[in-house]
């Protein structure tokens, strides 16, 4: 096989090498008579389809670091090992995308420069294994975090535009390795169904927006008011959860509540009293486990303040609530307590007794509240459900995971007046869509991150994205066009009469040909 056009020995025996593990030259090539088999096109066909089941698994993995917290607390109850397992996950995604990308590109490139793709059993082996541990990730995503799967449709809203220009961008590349094949192969059936299958590809890319809905499109004057920060556990990245310093540090980032778990202690329990929980150290696995990457920045004071940390009473919470003039929210736990009743009265004698305005007061419990209403008219009720039809009382607000509740209906709730607290949403693109949605309020991590957020990471007016539409799609079809022609050319200009034989796809450029600088 004689070198292709632009592509020296020098070049395919460079690309041969990593992708075939062959040190040969073009020469040697033609006289073994390697050429490209129905099985090496299988084979690449697979490489194809692992890298793109990689690409979607990354795309997964950088959509579940909102959630990743709960993964690791996971593993932590179930192995008692505490790990950022996030990046194990980044970086072994990060080898699986990158190995296979590497491949691909040489596959490409090697087809472009008309050489054979014969892929290396050891590459066949580890395509095989990626294949499985990301097939393996997926399956143990469906089983163990489901709600993820919410998640990504959530998370197409924030990146739906640009999955389509970065698509189009992609298969507007691949134009030039496909029309390469098509020239050079003299199956007709081949290269009718490659032409089909592509041109169905790219009507249906060039199409998609038509189905492409994101509440971030939208005209500057339309954005709802930023949505008010609830401090989950208080400033968790900052601070233990849970103790006075996260409070104190989730006032620091504007947090409008405090959201902590209140635990009541059995009567029976004789285990340990007040006294001697209140001299448990608090702090100190903070400094130990380092939960978060924030931990790192800790000040020497903070680290310090971090030490002294006890466990609060809610008597001390509501105070500091009090005299912070942020509004309070919380769990009753243990929920499934036989005497859950006393324990509902009991924390709202501590709540009239505090002093701090009932209005400041967010009643998330749903045992006995009935009860609470009739002791405690002034508390605010939060329903962990959304409302129903045939709702008796008015349902003034409602807290929901971020998954459970789509734009619409977060914009129906808005018309209502009912205001919608989601949680946990911790990045960035997350809060963005929620914003451009109308939620009222999110429960977050990341406070000191979603309280310097000024503006949504993105937001398109439809005129402007119509117009990004239709740009992307002209140059993607002008560029195709463009591929195909001057490949087309290029094939008659390397036939010279009578030199076309059964093992060469192609016979030897003539040196000065213009077609010998494409590539």
């Amino acid at each position: 096989m004689a070198d292709p056009p632009g592509c020296c020995s020098t070049c395919a025996t460079c690309l041969l090498c990593p992708y075939s593990c062959q040190w040969i030259t073009a020469k040697k090539e033609k006289r073994k008579g390697l050429r490209t088999t129905k099985c090496d096109c299988i084979w690449f066909l697979f490489l194809f389809c692992v890298f793109l089941f990689t690409l979607v698994w990354l795309y997964f993995a950088i959509i579940i670091l909102n959630d990743f917290h709960n993964f690791n607390e996971f593993i932590f109850r179930e192995r008692k090992l505490w790990l950022d397992w996030s990046q194990v996950l980044l970086i072994a995604t990060a080898v699986l995308i990158s190995y296979s990308s590497v491949l691909l590109v040489l596959a490409l490139c090697l087809q472009l420069c008309g050489q054979p793709l014969k892929l290396h059993w050891v590459h066949k082996v580890l395509l095989i294994l990626t294949a499985l541990v990301v097939a393996a990730a997926f399956t143990g995503l469906g089983i163990k975090w489901a709600e993820e799967w919410k998640s990504a449709r959530v998370s197409l809203q924030a990146t739906g535009p640009f999955l389509h220009i970065g698509t189009v961008g992609g298969m507007t590349l691949l134009a030039w390795p496909l029309a390469s094949f098509i020239y050079r192969t003299r199956k007709t059936g081949l290269r009718v169904f490659l032409l089909l299958v592509y041109c169905a590809v790219m009507i249906a890319l060039y199409l998609a927006p038509l189905g492409i809905t994101s509440p971030c499109i939208m005209e500057e004057n339309q954005l709802p008011p930023k949505p008010a920060l609830v401090g989950h556990r208080g400033a968790p990245m900052l601070a233990p959860e849970n103790t006075l310093m996260s409070l104190h540090k989730a006032v620091e980032c504007d947090v409008q509540v405090f959201e902590t778990d209140v635990m009541v202690r059995a009567a029976q329990s004789i285990a340990f009293n007040w006294t001697d929980l209140q001299q448990l150290d608090a702090g100190s696995w903070f400094l130990e486990r380092r939960p978060f990457p924030t931990v790192q920045s800790l000040s020497p004071a903070d680290r310090n303040e971090t030490t002294k940390q006890r466990i609060p009473s809610l008597e001390q919470a509501l105070e500091a609530a009090k005299q912070s003039n942020i509004s309070i929210m919380f769990d009753l736990r243990p929920e499934n307590h036989s005497d859950y009743q006393n324990f509902v009265n009991v924390t709202l004698g501590v709540i009239l007794q505090s002093g701090i305005p009932l209005q400041q007061v967010l009643w998330l419990p749903d045992g006995f509240r009935e009860d609470v209403k009739q002791q405690a008219p002034g508390v605010q009720q939060v329903y962990g459900r959304k409302r129903l039809k045939d709702e008796k009382e008015p349902v003034l607000h409602v807290n929901l995971p971020y998954q459970d509740m789509s734009s619409e209906e977060i914009r129906q709730y808005r018309q209502d007046n009912i205001s919608v607290n989601l949680y946990v949403v911790n990045q960035p693109w997350l809060f963005s869509v929620l914003w451009c949605s109308g939620v009222s309020s999110v429960t977050t991590n990341a406070c000191q991150v979603l309280k310097e957020m000024k503006h949504p990471v993105w937001l398109l007016p439809s005129s402007t994205y119509l117009m990004i539409w239709i740009v992307v799609d002209c140059v993607s079809f002008l560029i195709i066009i463009w591929a195909f022609v001057l490949l087309k050319k290029c094939s008659h200009r390397r036939q010279p009469a009578g030199e076309y034989t059964r093992n060469e796809s192609f016979p030897p450029l003539e040196p000065g040909s213009a077609c010998g600088t494409l590539f």
